[in-house]
């Protein structure tokens, strides 16, 4: 079964504001480009389409199985590269009570 689509990205979703950590952000998606134009309803006045295939994201833990699954499928893609990503500083909870901080205590 192969769907009629223009064409999908791949790409890495970033981390939701309420994330800190790095659990969940190694996993891939694959999500649909809308083939045309939203249209206003003229009853309630929202935007809308017809278009179902923009409310679908299918997720993949490697970015080789996202591209296999669409080029299975038939389907035109192209794959977004993740951007830069900063280290993570581990944080000590005994450093704010150090003698020789390197900042003032501002409490």
């Amino acid at each position: 079964m192969s769907l009629v689509v223009t064409k999908a990205r791949i790409f890495q979703p970033p981390r939701s504001a309420m994330q800190s950590g790095r659990a969940n952000t190694q996993e891939w998606a694959l999500e649909f480009t809308p083939p045309g134009r939203s249209r206003l309803d003229p009853l309630t006045g929202w935007i809308g389409s017809a278009e179902t295939t923009r409310q679908v994201r299918l997720h993949f833990p490697t970015r080789e199985a996202a591209i296999a699954y669409a080029e299975a499928q038939g389907i035109a893609h192209e794959v977004e590269e993740p951007t830069r990503t900063r280290p993570i500083k581990p944080k000590v909870y005994a450093d704010n009570f150090r003698t020789n901080r390197p900042d003032n205590w501002t409490h």
